[in-house]
């Protein structure tokens, strides 16, 4: 594999310092979040300083995190790929075995490893090793084959047989809510490798159809009977009542969605002030965060929140541009999917938009494997202007061993 590297005068003039100031500011943000939830929510017993600092310590370890990775070169990223995706579905498969019971009996999900009072997701970790993976598989094919209908539909066949095993073990950890953050992630991809829009559209089309299709079976009895069959549960249903009728059940299934948006809509303008908050939410600290800005902050905070994150994407962009490496370019569309749908999820359930998904916001919800799993995104993208350098990929796939 032939590379050309352009390297700037000194160290610090390739760092991007433009999205390590926006990843600050949100971390800014989610610290003061965390303690205020902790602080005026009384459905958390947590102590907000120690919740503050454990989630400050989880900063510092992606920010290490993010160092390591950013001077991992796009050579270096392409042969590491498949080793990190087999740990992943190593670690996935393991956590059904040796998984937390007590948050397999809270929530359900058999997705956490606990280790004393530290917990851990796998799935997390495997965002960043899948988005690798596939972006080494879509440069690959597409370095080895022209763009025609017949070929297409080979690299959507190897991009499916890539997710599909992450797909069946998000399905035993009962966990839907990330898995549709890799069917996002593989969605941004597929978007963007040159597919045929031939295909695209009719599996666009398919795809809101079915979508359509669940939400009008859940209104129905006979329906709900239908997905129960297939394996839709009961919480999910009542996520989707909730979702459709919030203000139904506000002591019942919709008791969470209702306060949220009670919480977001008295913040009103410029919001209540961090010492007047008086609304509590479940799980505020984690899913329901955008909740504790909207209530002390108002419209105004939400506001700036938004932009930080539109920042945030927009500096990934362009820096994508800039180095001008197909490799790179399916890396950042991946982190960007990744950090986009997070975004639009959560905001959305905690204004009664979207369904409740336990989906919780890129830097500002509480989780030190989630913050992890996002730092070491953001620090891929950072290799790419770490590095400047444009591989040119040989048509040849034996520059791919």
């Amino acid at each position: 594999m032939e590379s050309h590297e352009i390297k700037s005068n000194s160290e610090g003039d390739r760092i991007d310092y433009g999205i390590i100031l926006s990843v600050m500011l949100l971390a800014l943000i989610g610290l003061v979040s965390i303690y205020l939830a902790a602080s005026h929510d009384g459905s958390t017993s947590q102590n907000p300083v120690r919740a503050t600092i454990m989630q400050a310590a989880w900063y510092a370890i992606g920010g290490v995190g993010i160092f390591f990775v950013m001077r991992f070169d796009a050579e270096q990223l392409w042969r590491i790929a498949p080793y990190l995706y087999g740990i992943g579905i190593f670690l996935m498969i393991a956590v059904l075995i040796f998984y937390d019971r007590a948050t397999e009996i809270n929530t359900g999900a058999k997705s956490w490893f606990a280790l004393g009072p530290i917990s851990f997701q796998p799935s997390e970790i495997m965002k960043p090793a899948y988005i690798l993976m596939l972006s080494r598989v879509v440069t690959q094919h597409n370095a080895a084959y022209s763009h025609t209908i017949q070929n297409d539909w080979k690299l959507i066949g190897r991009m499916v047989l890539w997710t599909l095993p992450i797909a069946i073990l998000m399905k035993l950890q009962n966990d839907f809510g990330t898995t549709l953050v890799f069917l996002a992630i593989f969605a941004g991809v597929t978007l963007v490798a040159g597919i045929n829009w031939r295909i695209l559209l009719p599996i666009a089309l398919g795809a809101a159809a079915i979508g359509t299709l669940a939400i009008l079976l859940v209104t129905q009895s006979w329906g709900r009977a239908f997905l129960g069959s297939i394996g839709f549960k009961t919480y999910q249903f009542a996520r989707i009542d909730s979702w459709l009728n919030p203000s139904g059940s506000t002591s019942g299934d919709s008791y969470q969605l209702w306060q949220s948006m009670k919480a977001i809509g008295s913040g009103q303008l410029t919001g209540k002030g961090p010492f007047h908050m008086a609304v509590a939410v479940p799980v505020r600290e984690s899913d329901m965060i955008f909740s504790v800005i909207g209530e002390a902050f108002g419209f105004v905070g939400a506001a700036v929140l938004i932009l930080l994150y539109f920042m945030l994407i927009y500096q990934m962009i362009r820096v994508t541009f800039d180095t001008k490496n197909e490799f790179y370019a399916y890396i950042s569309t991946g982190v960007i999917m990744m950090i986009l749908f997070h975004v639009f999820e959560n905001i959305g359930m905690n204004i009664g938009l979207l369904p409740l998904t336990g989906i919780p916001l890129p830097f500002i919800s509480q989780g030190g494997s989630f913050l992890l799993a996002n730092m070491l995104s953001v620090g891929m993208v950072l290799s790419m202007r770490y590095h400047h350098t444009s591989y040119m990929f040989s048509r040849d796939t034996e520059d791919f061993e």
